[in-house]
């Protein structure tokens, strides 16, 4: 019988982990692979492009895919090469130069394209395909990488439009690389998607501490572009509702994503904030197109279902993205062969994310509803507040009947990490909250979880510490070998950290 033939469109870390999981099967000869991605690069792990860029990593250590590997059993990797639509009804995907695909499955890992903000000066419009002025990069891909390694090598003045994660994360990299830095972002305080107002001000507090210059309440209009010697126009500043221009050789653009499913609508699929599938990853209305990451969206059609609010839309992280991946490997291929007929276990709910500023010397975690204040009066709501702004600590509790339901923590990794396994577990915090303040004495212990092996160290790959210390216990000596063998770190790379702690210790009683 001939082998289905799978049609993979986007080479990112999802599509490579996608193609991983089904590579058993194309080696037994149960299925036929192709991936076609944009970009003349192998997949990469997007997460690490500031590393990149400040010079801490390099392109071989954030790889996450080996063509060559991939064709050698059997997998066609079709590189720099752009989709140009997709037809549903011949079941074919249409190339750039003129050739044609034809699929059975047909998966769609598009990713995500970063926000172009309506400035005057440059063009937002994602069809336009046209390259922003010099001197002006979203920090998405090798390229923009590039342009930030050569800014920070000379140190430049770098203005980062954003108060996010990931905009926070490059400035504070490429301060600590030597470049002079200035946030610009438009609320009362940094990451205010994600925390609230008190920790927002603490982490401000913090970065001006550090020595980058922080403007709050900033609406940016356009963008001033000078002429250096070659008479080529370059990014000189950005400008601010008012008439106040912050100057600078680089303006980073950290404005957000949007799923890259112009490709998906273009082909008759139901879209909104990414493309739409049902629970099992299957577009609406297609049971022959899927799609996963950063360019899918969960919505079933069933209207009461409580995990698909219309609020919910593409997960934007990499762990889930990953889990996707796993899980539509494993349908694809079946059990007993591509395509079983019998129906697969669910793919299981995502939980809500835990969110980590990954950073030296600025520490920010938090997971679930912090909004609410300790006063306000919320029916079944407790918070409980700890505030030390001078010294750039803060935290907050919110519980529900004793549960953690939402937190925040600035600057008190231990006592981050003991809430991030209540959370992640849905335990009930102990009576007295300022038990786990004292986590981070001068004269505590190691918080509980950080001795707990069950904990998950790894939550983009989802490894937990136990795995960690076998693999350690059976040579793995170093991060990267330890990533090598159980996937830890290989995302976000916050964990790395913890992953060190969990070698040490076990080398501590050699050494001693």
């Amino acid at each position: 019988m001939t082998a289905q033939h799978v049609v993979v469109v986007g080479y990112g870390p999802v599509s490579a982990r996608l193609a991983d999981g089904l590579l058993p099967a194309v080696r037994r000869g149960e299925l036929a692979l192709t991936i076609i991605g944009e970009e003349t690069a192998a997949a990469y792990n997007r997460v690490l492009v500031a590393d990149l860029g400040v010079g801490r990593t390099t392109e071989e250590a954030i790889s996450v895919s080996d063509p060559a590997e991939l064709a050698a059993a059997g997998v066609s990797v079709r590189m720099g090469v752009r989709v140009r639509r997709v037809d549903r009804a011949r079941q074919s995907v249409l190339l750039a130069d003129g050739t044609a695909v034809h699929y059975n499955r047909l998966v769609f890992a598009t990713g995500a394209r970063p926000v172009v903000p309506p400035l005057h000066g440059l063009n937002p419009d994602p069809a336009a395909r046209a390259a922003l002025p010099r001197g002006v990069t979203a920090l998405r891909n090798l390229a923009d990488a590039a342009v930030l390694r050569h800014a920070v090598d000379r140190r430049h003045r770098v203005v980062v439009l954003g108060g996010g994660i990931l905009g926070l994360e490059a400035a504070l990299a490429a301060h600590d690389e030597g470049a002079q830095v200035t946030v610009v972002h438009h609320g009362p305080h940094t990451l205010g998607r994600s925390i609230d107002a008190g920790a927002g001000h603490t982490v401000g507090a913090a970065l001006r501490a550090r020595g980058i210059t922080v403007v709050a309440d900033a609406r940016a209009v356009g963008v001033e572009l000078g002429r250096p010697d070659d008479g080529e126009p370059a990014f000189s500043g950005l400008l601010l509702d008012g008439g106040a221009c912050v100057a600078g050789e680089l303006l980073l653009l950290s404005c957000g994503v949007r799923a890259r499913a112009g490709l998906a609508e273009g082909a008759g699929l139901a879209v909104d904030r990414g493309i739409l599938v049902d629970h099992g990853l299957a577009a609406l209305h297609d049971p022959n197109v899927f799609a996963i990451g950063d360019c899918a969206q969960v919505r079933c059609l069933d209207v009461s279902c409580a995990g698909c609010a219309p609020g919910n839309g593409p997960p934007g992280l990499i762990g889930p993205g990953w889990r996707q991946a796993d899980w539509l490997a494993g349908m694809l291929a079946g059990a007993a062969g591509a395509f079983a007929a019998e129906a697969p276990v669910p793919l299981p709910a995502e939980r809500a994310p835990v969110m980590m500023l990954k950073a030296r010397g600025v520490e920010v975690v938090a997971a679930g509803d912090v909004a609410a204040g300790p006063f306000d009066g919320v029916p079944g709501l407790a918070v409980s507040v700890w505030a030390d702004p001078e010294h750039g600590k803060y935290v907050k509790m919110c519980t529900r009947d004793g549960v953690l339901a939402g937190f925040v923590s600035v600057g008190m990794p231990r006592t981050a990490a003991e809430l991030s396994l209540l959370f992640e577990r849905g335990s009930e915090l102990p009576a007295d909250r300022s038990a786990l303040l004292r986590l981070d004495g001068p004269d505590s212990l190691p918080a509980g979880a950080a001795a707990d092996p069950a904990r998950t160290v790894c939550r983009c790959a989802g490894v937990p510490a136990e795995t960690i210390t076998a693999a350690v216990a059976g040579g793995c000596d170093t991060v990267a070998d330890v990533s090598a063998a159980t996937r830890a770190g290989t995302g976000c790379g916050g964990c790395h950290g913890d992953i060190r702690e969990l070698i040490e210790a076990h080398f501590a009683p050699a050494v001693s």
